[in-house]
């Protein structure tokens, strides 16, 4: 029998950086650039885009160890901004900015990327954020991944932040998606019988120097490439530091959940990718607010009875992990309502105060601002 996985975090995040004033976007200066990156040594980089700058929390052994780190990252980030006169938020799409009108970062990789993708990497003015948990032996990371999919859609549904897309909005709670899945290699991920099968699959693609190595892969849900993890790819960024310490650790605690079950010869029934894709849509579409397909009993059931029934199967998990409050926090955000529906709250409100259309998104951004830095 292989030994427990560790379980360890990790969390990486990427900001989208405004002047405050205006709420517009701006390119980072390299100056900015620079300082942050000597500040926080190795934990953070620049973006695709020149407006878009990215942190990755150390490897944390709890949920506790993570807060410590993130909030560490993400006041930096927003102190150095503020020298250079902008502001860093979390939100996955910004409210009213205009695609065609950013450049990408003039990087060998993000100019190879460029080359690549062609159009559809210029309209890539999004945010997402990405949890890392520790699962080494290759085999158990496979088979925790192919039921893991299953919980991906309730993830996104906590997470979404992105309502707005060129100054409209969408309908749509995680609009995010809607422009990554443009991408060749997104969405959820097949289903593999083991390691050796991923494996072939992936050289299938480097054999032909399509992609140079599995980072190029971006499904929803993968093996991260650097690290011996199972890397969620699916939620949207949020504005708030406590919402995504609830994300990781719910993701954290259900990956264990499923591998205690296979200490018992049990597991989580696979179901079609066509029928999570199907909940993967009502995430996108309401986020946590019309619910979600239980398969088990053919029937859509709301996000709190979701919840409550998730909760009790990773209670056991998340005690031994230490991060019980944290999870218990996710039907308070259901109950408050996701970023996205914290972000069209404050257009309405402001509209109502008088505001045009225009001053009202510059509301939603001056929401998201103070939303970056109030946990901290």
């Amino acid at each position: 029998m292989t030994n427990p996985p560790a379980f360890t975090m990790g969390i990486e995040e990427e900001y989208l950086l405004v002047e405050p004033e205006t709420g517009a976007l701006a390119s980072a200066p390299d100056a900015m650039m620079d300082a942050c990156a000597e500040r926080l040594e190795g934990q953070f980089s620049p973006e695709f885009l020149a407006c878009q700058v990215e942190v990755g929390t150390q490897v944390a052994a709890n949920i506790n160890e993570a807060r410590e780190d993130l909030r560490h990252l993400r006041a930096t980030v927003a102190e150095v901004a503020a020298e250079f006169g902008l502001a860093p938020i979390a939100a996955s799409c910004h409210p009213f900015a205009d695609w065609k009108e950013q450049h990408h970062t003039d990087r060998e990789r993000y100019n190879d990327l460029e080359r690549a993708l062609a159009g559809v990497a210029r309209r890539m003015l999004i945010c997402g954020m990405h949890v890392h948990v520790g699962v080494e032996d290759k085999d158990t990371r496979i088979d925790l991944m192919n039921q893991l999919m299953y919980f991906l859609p309730h993830l996104l549904a906590l997470s979404t932040s992105s309502p707005f897309w060129q100054g409209q909005d969408t309908g749509l709670a995680s609009y995010r998606l809607t422009v990554f899945d443009n991408l060749p290699r997104t969405g959820l991920p097949p289903r593999f019988s083991g390691w050796s099968e991923y494996q072939r699959t992936v050289t299938a693609l480097t054999s032909l120097d399509i992609i140079e190595d599995s980072t190029k892969i971006w499904w929803d849900l993968r093996p991260s490439h650097r690290f011996p993890t199972i890397e969620s790819r699916i939620c949207d960024v949020s504005p708030r530091l406590e919402d995504t310490l609830t994300i990781a650790a719910l993701t954290q605690s259900i990956t264990r959940m499923l591998w205690r079950l296979s200490r018992s010869n049990m597991r989580w029934r696979i179901y079609d990718t066509f029928l999570v894709g199907e909940n993967r849509w009502r995430a996108q579409r309401f986020g946590a607010s019309e619910g979600l397909i239980d398969f088990g009993r053919n029937e859509i059931k709301p996000m709190e009875d979701l919840l409550a029934e998730l909760l009790d199967l990773i209670e056991e998990d998340a005690g031994i992990l230490r991060c019980t409050e944290e999870v218990h926090r996710a039907p308070e955000m259901v109950a408050g309502g996701t970023s996205s529906d914290r972000q069209r709250r404050v257009y309405a409100g402001a509209r109502e105060a008088g505001e045009d259309h225009q001053g009202a998104l510059r509301a939603v951004v001056n929401h998201l601002i103070e939303e970056f830095t109030a946990d901290l």
